[in-house]
C-alpha cells in the first residue's frame, strides 16, 4: 500500500482548494481506516478532519451529536464536505435531518446501509453480535426498528459508491442481490441522492481503493461521478478534473479496464 500511496501523491498535482473535508468512519472501525484517503486529500490542498468516535458504545443519535457538530466546527468558516464509510453516512443523515452546516458542500457515502442490512436481521439475536457491534449496530436492521429507514430523503448533494465484491461469501448468502459483503447495492441507495455508482470493491477496504478515492474527489469537485475512471487512471492522475491543464505527465495517457 505504501508504494502505491507514494505513487499517487507524487503524480497527482497539488490543488489550490480552500475547502474542508470530514472523513467519518463506520461501525467498529477507527479513524485510521481513512489514513490513505486523508493523505491524498491533504496533498491535493484540502483541510482534512478525521474524527474518531466510539461507534460501538452508544446509539446512533448520541454518536451523531457527539461527532458531527465538532467535526464541522473544526473546519471553521470553510465549505465543508463529507466522505463517510458505512454507518458514518447514517450519522451524517441523522444529524443533517436536525441541523445542516451553513456552508455544506457535498457528501460522498461509501457503502452506506441507507435501508439497513439484512445481516442485522439474521444475526442480531446472537449475543456475540450485540457485544461486537453495540447499540448502534442493532439499529441498522431492515425492519420496523431500523433507524436508517426512518430517516427522511436527503436534500443536499449526495453521491453514493456501492461495492460489488465480498470477502465473506457466508454473509453475502444472507443478503439479497449484489453486495459488498455487508451491505446490498440496493440498500446503499437513498431518495434524493445526486449520483450512484457501483465499483468492484469490498465493504471493509473500499476507502483505500484508488478508484474509490478518485471517484470521491471527482464528486466533491464536480458534483457527479465519472464511470469512465479506470484503476490506472486513478493511480496516474489522468482523470478529467484531477489534473489541471498542462499538469498531467505527458507520457501518461488514458487507459481503460480490460
Amino acid at each position: 500500500m505504501k508504494p502505491l500511496l507514494a505513487l499517487i501523491l507524487m503524480i497527482w498535482p497539488l490543488g489550490l482548494w480552500a475547502d474542508c473535508i470530514v472523513l467519518l468512519h463506520g461501525l467498529a472501525r477507527t479513524e485510521t481506516s481513512f489514513a490513505v484517503m486523508e493523505q491524498v486529500l491533504a496533498d491535493r490542498g484540502y483541510q482534512v478532519v478525521r474524527p474518531g468516535y466510539p461507534s460501538t458504545d452508544m446509539p446512533i443519535p448520541q454518536l451523531a451529536e457527539q461527532t458531527v457538530p465538532a467535526a464541522v466546527s473544526a473546519c471553521g468558516d470553510q465549505t465543508v464536505h463529507f466522505v463517510t464509510h458505512s454507518m458514518g453516512g447514517i450519522l451524517v443523515r441523522y444529524w443533517f435531518w436536525r441541523q445542516k452546516p451553513e456552508r455544506l458542500g457535498r457528501v460522498v457515502m461509501l457503502g452506506p446501509p441507507n435501508h439497513g442490512s439484512e445481516l442485522v436481521d439474521e444475526l442480531g439475536d446472537l449475543a456475540v453480535f450485540g457485544l461486537l457491534n453495540g447499540p448502534a449496530g442493532m439499529q441498522l436492521g431492515t425492519g420496523p426498528t431500523s433507524l436508517p429507514r426512518r430517516l427522511p430523503p436527503v436534500d443536499y448533494p449526495v453521491g453514493v459508491i456501492a461495492g460489488t465484491h465480498t470477502l465473506n461469501p457466508l454473509f453475502s448468502s444472507l443478503i439479497e442481490g449484489p453486495d459488498d459483503g455487508k451491505v446490498s447495492v440496493r440498500s446503499t441507495r437513498v431518495l434524493g441522492m445526486t449520483d450512484h455508482i457501483e465499483l468492484p470493491v469490498t465493504h471493509t477496504f473500499m476507502m483505500n481503493n484508488p478508484r474509490v478515492i478518485a471517484e470521491a474527489i471527482h464528486f466533491i469537485e464536480h458534483g457527479r461521478f465519472n464511470p469512465d475512471i479506470s484503476w490506472m487512471d486513478a493511480v496516474f492522475g489522468t482523470i478529467e478534473g484531477l489534473c489541471e491543464d498542462g499538469d498531467c505527465p505527458e507520457d501518461q495517457g488514458q487507459e481503460s479496464d480490460r
